[in-house]
């Protein structure tokens, strides 16, 4: 069982067999950890986005399987029991339920041989994370080509300016994200960037968290008001949207943070090329229509009414920004159709959001 990292992916690693996380909600202003070391610890997790982003939530779900197995004391049933209630944590997010699924059918099969069912849960669980690793640094490199051919079409001294919507870097899918992986990338080859960061309301992870990592990388970067993309696109000033996912139809219809679609839409009036970076364990190949068949999840409307930030004296705290009788709704995805994306950078290459050339490039995940 090596690990790529000795056991450590960045956002969440092992530690005296417990998966110790970091906290999201309290970056950028302190980074806090949390010890997962039951099934119902790593439900609470990903419920609560102490952990988001597709991929990770897929990894804390895979290492979820295993603590259910290990609390089991490895019976079959009881893992099966506790790790459908992890499947049901978030509803969006297909890599959860890709995860979990992928663990319970390797267990059944060790079950059947009479293997150790908490060995071979938590090695499985570490050969997802290890395998994200290399998918992500495979999708840096084909999307890296493509903010490298529009360098070369730059004048001298001018970046490459890079829009991207919510978070999709290390702290979302290790160990360099999906949207962000071909950004770091191009950082890596000295490449002139810029990237536009959203805020990305309400929960703000564009302002905390991806403004936060690329300033770990210092990576130019500028962060602007969720409205402000498509006025930079009219002025010319975006030359690339790169986005993540949370699930994509075989189709190549796109949910991913609320705001994107309109982002999407900017980005097609204004001939900007919008491409959305992605494993292959965020396909959902058994649907095709998005907007029909995506579940669409609804979050507190306290994410809407307050904000958490850090305060004149020092302390992080809540400001209510409406007034007290307001009530709010509160969608946390949307969908992009298919045609206003100008491609799909995966860890196989770059293809069309279409079903054609997905089933071309993923004829292996079609069931």
């Amino acid at each position: 069982m090596n690990s790529t990292y000795n056991q450590s992916w960045k956002a969440f690693w092992l530690e005296d067999g417990n998966l110790v996380v970091i906290d999201q909600t309290q970056l950028p202003f302190s980074l806090v950890t949390k010890t997962l070391k039951t099934s119902a610890d790593a439900t609470l997790a990903i419920k609560d986005m102490t952990v988001r982003g597709a991929g990770v939530i897929g990894n804390v779900a895979a290492f979820g399987v295993y603590l259910a197995a290990r609390e089991s004391k490895g019976d079959l049933a009881k893992t099966k029991e506790l790790s459908a209630v992890i499947r049901l944590a978030r509803p969006t997010a297909v890599n959860l339920m890709w995860a979990v699924d992928r663990l319970i059918a390797v267990l059944e099969k060790a079950a059947a041989q009479k293997l150790d069912l908490v060995e071979v849960a938590l090695k499985e669980a570490i050969a997802i994370s290890d395998e994200d690793v290399i998918g992500t640094r495979n999708i840096g490199k084909y999307g890296c080509e493509l903010i490298e051919a529009i360098a070369k079409t730059k004048p001298k001294g001018e970046p490459v300016n890079i829009l991207t919507h919510c978070n999709a870097g290390w702290l979302a899918i290790v160990d360099r994200g999906s949207a962000l992986a071909p950004i770091y990338e191009a950082s890596d080859r000295g490449l002139n960037i810029h990237v536009w960061v959203d805020e990305t309301r309400p929960r703000n992870q564009g302002a905390n968290l991806t403004a936060w990592e690329l300033g770990q990388s210092k990576i130019p970067h500028t962060l602007i008001a969720d409205n402000t993309g498509g006025l930079l696109m009219q002025y010319g000033k975006v030359d690339l949207c790169i986005v993540g996912t949370d699930r994509t139809t075989r189709s190549g219809d796109v949910a991913n943070k609320i705001g994107t679609y309109l982002k999407a839409l900017a980005a097609f009036d204004n001939n900007v090329p919008f491409y959305v970076a992605l494993p292959s364990s965020t396909f959902d190949m058994q649907i095709s229509d998005g907007v029909k068949e995506i579940a669409i999840e609804t979050r507190s409307a306290d994410e809407v009414l307050y904000m958490q930030g850090l305060q004149a004296d020092g302390a992080i705290g809540k400001v209510r920004v409406a007034p007290l009788e307001t009530t709010a709704l509160n969608y946390g995805f949307d969908v992009t159709p298919a045609r206003l994306v100008t491609g799909l950078i995966t860890e196989r290459g770059i293809c069309e959001a279409n079903e054609t050339s997905i089933s071309g490039m993923f004829l292996d995940l079609i069931p």
